[in-house]
């Protein structure tokens, strides 16, 4: 019987864990670790803000919020792998964040009142959800008025030459990546599915316009590999 989404993507994730963070910088060029920067002075976090990171993986993106809200705000990081989060509060504990919280739990579902959070952030992990809009929606619901949801994700090309090496990379080089420096073929090979299925930034956008939010912005990065989306609501 073959496994829906949901399932792959556990399972992918549940296996990876451990070298997760060493992957990520082979496979961007380190370059998710600029994108990531360039979006939090986008961001313009203000200290003591109320902020959730989704799909949180091992928390990078969650520390870096919580060192911008500091020690009078809150950010809760969650995922629904719990061997990706034990690497995430090994890393909290070792930067003393008591101010960050980590909790296991689904995108799709939040466990949380609405209007609760100044910031909801999700990174590399929307392309990886069954249902896209379903999780912006959530997105919408938790924020509060004035709050800014923001997604840096992959995105597609739009360059003809650029495009055709994106997608090469993705389908041929990235799985050998995996292969070589963590002994997962298979599960690299499923990120580059959900990486080449993923909507392109003018899409999204569109997406999250129909979520609900407004002012939605979004600025491509490395000729549009990645992109950052953010919007606002009212």
């Amino acid at each position: 019987m073959e496994r829906s989404k949901e399932e792959r993507v556990h399972s992918v994730f549940e296996s990876i864990y451990d070298n997760y963070d060493k992957m990520n910088s082979v496979i961007s060029f380190k370059q998710h670790i600029a994108w990531r920067k360039d979006t939090m002075k986008r961001m313009n976090v203000r200290p003591g803000s109320k902020a959730l990171d989704l799909c949180c993986g091992t928390a990078d993106w969650t520390i870096a919020l919580a060192e911008a809200v500091g020690k009078d705000g809150e950010v809760i990081g969650l995922d629904f792998s719990k061997n990706m989060l034990k690497i995430g509060q090994q890393k909290i504990d070792s930067l003393n964040l008591p101010q960050a919280t980590l909790i296991h739990g689904n995108a799709m579902e939040l466990p949380f009142p609405d209007n609760a959070f100044d910031y909801v952030t999700i990174g590399f992990g929307l392309r990886n959800v069954p249902d896209y809009m379903q999780v912006l929606k959530e997105m919408h619901r938790v924020v509060k008025p004035g709050g800014l949801a923001v997604c840096l994700e992959t995105s597609q090309p739009t360059m003809p030459v650029y495009r055709q090496l994106y997608f090469f990379y993705f389908k041929h080089i990235m799985p050998l990546f995996g292969k070589m420096f963590a002994k997962s073929y298979n599960e690299y090979s499923w990120l580059q599915e959900s990486a080449r299925d993923f909507p392109g930034a003018k899409e999204l956008a569109g997406m999250f316009e129909k979520a609900g939010f407004h002012k939605v912005s979004f600025k491509p990065y490395s000729g549009g590999a990645a992109a950052v989306h953010l919007g606002q609501k009212n």
